[in-house]
């Protein structure tokens, strides 16, 4: 990645750390390949998780381990304040083949950090060894290392296994890298109210009566019923949501029949579903249903929509933790470096559990060119 800081980046960094955490950049740069060539699928995290706690337990910080199966929380005491904020990374790959061809490629076929996962938790580790060193600061602190982000909803395992009992904070925040022109290299988009989607993945079967292509007279077709389910799935976005709103219902899937003379009797499709309000969210899920329910019928067909692993809520960033982290981003780096306005953005983060139940802040991080996230060319930019 070719892209440099801002010079009021590259002063703010200057001015906010000695030179001795800059000489620490090349540790942590050496810790986020060795986690990028080690990747771990989600609840399987279990070297990343043990590198998480042998570090910050050197640190001095209290840890706990096995929250969410193979999540780690580490606090930190410093002065007599009273109040508790919380840092969160996610540790899980993805089930991607790497075609990086960096010299630190996964070594583990099928299995990749394309998302930064390992350059998140590289990040925190590296704000935990600065703030164990210096403790500049007056209260309680827990960093949050979380799995299975991508799909398994492991914020909602750790919340479920007491993350905010061990863990009570009045505020947490998370960080994303984000390449993208919209943002710069550096740059922090910190938006308040919505600003990832929900998400939610159905799986549409829809059973018919299968036979000989040559007598279609006789068959009840569920190919033929798909087509119509489709098209009709299209008008969602388009007739049923404010064209202001943004939201997207997307077929990624279809799988029916295996030979040329053969009408199928049974089709299975998938769906992904995204919306950045909750009650746009529900009508659009009953609209999925009413769709399908009547163009099947119209075509003489069964079908069945069926809720797919987890899905994830809308995320929503609190106004004071936001309003926080636009004031600490811009005295540090400049207030060119703070995007306020930039779009919410139709992927989801599980981390949208935690902001239901705490008031949190989610940032993304303009990341520089290169590959995009999910791609089996991407590869976190450790500047």
């Amino acid at each position: 990645m070719t892209d440099i800081p801002s010079a009021a980046f590259a002063s703010g960094i200057a001015a906010a750390y000695e030179p001795g955490l800059l000489q620490a950049f090349d540790d942590m740069k050496r810790l986020r390949r060795d986690i990028h060539r080690h990747p771990e699928l989600g609840y399987e995290e279990t070297r990343t998780s043990a590198l998480v706690a042998e570090r910050l337990r050197g640190w001095g910080y209290e840890v706990r381990q096995g929250l969410g199966r193979t999540g780690v929380v580490g606090t930190l005491r410093a002065g007599r304040g009273g109040r508790a904020i919380g840092l969160r990374a996610d540790m899980d790959a993805l089930p991607i083949d790497e075609a990086s061809r960096c010299a630190h490629a996964s070594s583990r076929p099928g299995v990749m950090h394309a998302c930064g996962h390992d350059g998140h938790t590289a990040t925190l580790l590296a704000a935990a060894r600065e703030l164990a060193r210096t403790r500049d600061f007056s209260g309680t602190l827990h960093l949050i290392f979380q799995p299975a982000e991508e799909g398994g909803a492991g914020a909602l395992a750790m919340l479920e296994d007491g993350l905010l009992d061990v863990a009570p904070c009045e505020a947490v925040y998370a960080l994303h890298n984000y390449p993208t022109p919209t943002l710069r290299f550096g740059q922090m988009s910190i938006g308040i109210g919505p600003v990832m989607a929900s998400v939610d993945s159905l799986r549409i079967v829809v059973t018919g009566r299968g036979g000989h292509a040559a007598s279609p007279q006789f068959v009840a077709d569920p190919i033929v019923a798909a087509g119509g389910i489709i098209a009709a799935l299209q008008t969602i976005v388009s007739r049923n949501t404010n064209p202001f709103d943004s939201a997207a219902v997307s077929l990624t899937s279809i799988h029916a029949g295996t030979n040329y003379n053969v009408i199928p009797g049974e089709l299975e499709m998938k769906l992904s579903v995204r919306a950045l309000d909750e009650a746009q969210r529900r009508m659009i899920l009953d609209r999925v249903g009413d769709i399908v329910q009547g163009q099947a019928a119209s075509f003489g067909v069964r079908a069945r929509v069926e809720t797919a692993g987890h899905s994830y809520p809308v995320l929503v960033n609190a106004e004071a933790p936001a309003l926080a982290a636009r004031d600490t981003a811009a005295r540090l780096f400049g207030p060119d470096m703070v995007v306020a306005g930039h779009p919410p953005i139709l992927a989801a983060d599980d981390f949208a559990f935690i902001a239901q139940r705490v008031p949190s802040c989610y940032i993304n991080m303009g990341a520089g060119a290169g590959p995009n996230l999910h791609n089996a060319g991407y590869d976190f930019n450790d500047e």
